[in-house]
């Protein structure tokens, strides 16, 4: 399946397995040089992106981010994923869907347009894997998949922040009251959901279940690890991975920085040990490039989307997806 095609294999490839070979710095930006395209038939797994920072409620420019993370992903199309040790796109058909268009000059459009856009991808039979964005994104990403998968789904959710403050007004725009939303609307289970990371305080938690920063620091990534598979089990999970959940030391180019943190290393260990888990959909989302040095927290998304395209490609050679 793997294709011997040197340059450009975003727009020259013509199956949607396999690798091609690039210069690093130069060429079409894709997601991992994966083929940019609308077309659905055939694909196990579509990225877009959603440009989306109307919601931050702190410091914007997540709306560059998609862009930050497709450029920062050219060094992982090269060589096989460590620790991997081979192609996920010999396993995977992934395309890059590119991104969601909306009116960002008619807000209230927007959660409307971002489900439908996923509705359009997971009717082809696709799993998404979404780039963001500020974090509003995932909950009409929720209302998708919930449709698509049956609700409620489980949730995965790394985060300095829970996002469950309260907020009844159903057309605001707002990063840090998604889960609050989907609990109510009943699009995730709180008992079989868990959040990981946090390290900011609020008084209703939403009965879901935490790992906060200190808890992964003293008892370390495999336990934390073993602590979000026991909760969630084999229930359809959606993953969303909010990059300040890594410190600003690993991760500075966000809208909310939170120090105390997880580490990358940390982060991409319990990331890579999902594949008992049941992921229907992902999201990696909060980068925000002119914050960012030397574009290590795009780097860090990168690694992260890379990783869990990587958890998927080895639970389907397991026949488990």
């Amino acid at each position: 399946m793997t294709q011997t095609l040197s340059g450009d294999g975003a727009i020259r490839r013509t199956s949607l397995y396999g690798s091609s070979i690039e210069n690093t710095y130069a060429g079409v930006l894709s997601f991992m040089r994966r083929n940019y395209t609308r077309e659905l038939a055939g694909a196990d797994v579509v990225i877009s992106g959603v440009p989306l920072d109307l919601s931050t409620t702190f410091r914007p420019g997540a709306r560059l981010g998609p862009a930050a993370v497709r450029a920062a992903s050219v060094q992982l199309a090269e060589l096989k994923p460590f620790p991997w040790g081979f192609d996920p796109f010999e396993e995977l058909a992934v395309t890059d869907y590119g991104d969601c268009w909306f009116d960002a000059h008619n807000p209230l459009t927007i959660r409307d347009t971002i489900t439908e856009h996923a509705r359009t991808i997971l009717a082809s039979g696709a799993k998404m894997l979404t780039l963001g964005g500020d974090h509003f994104i995932t909950w009409p990403l929720l209302i998708a998949h919930a449709e698509k998968y049956g609700k409620p789904l489980s949730l995965i959710h790394f985060d300095a922040h829970c996002d469950t403050w309260p907020d009844d007004n159903r057309d605001s725009l707002n990063h840090g009251t998604m889960f609050y939303k989907a609990v109510n609307e009943g699009l995730i289970d709180p008992a079989r959901s868990v959040q990981v990371g946090l390290r900011t305080w609020n008084d209703d938690f939403m009965g879901i279940p935490r790992i906060d920063a200190p808890t992964v620091h003293e008892i370390g990534a495999q336990a934390t690890l073993e602590r979000i598979k026991a909760i969630v089990g084999d229930h359809p999970t959606y993953l969303t991975f909010d990059i300040d959940c890594l410190d600003p030391a690993f991760a500075p180019g966000t809208g909310t920085p939170v120090p105390g943190g997880l580490t990358s290393a940390q982060a991409l260990h319990i990331v890579r040990g999902m594949t008992d888990v049941n992921l229907v959909g992902m999201d990696v989302v909060e980068v925000s490039p002119p914050f960012d040095n030397s574009e290590i927290t795009a780097l860090a998304a990168a690694h992260i989307a890379c990783d869990l395209l990587c958890v998927l490609a080895s639970r389907k050679k397991a026949g488990l997806a």
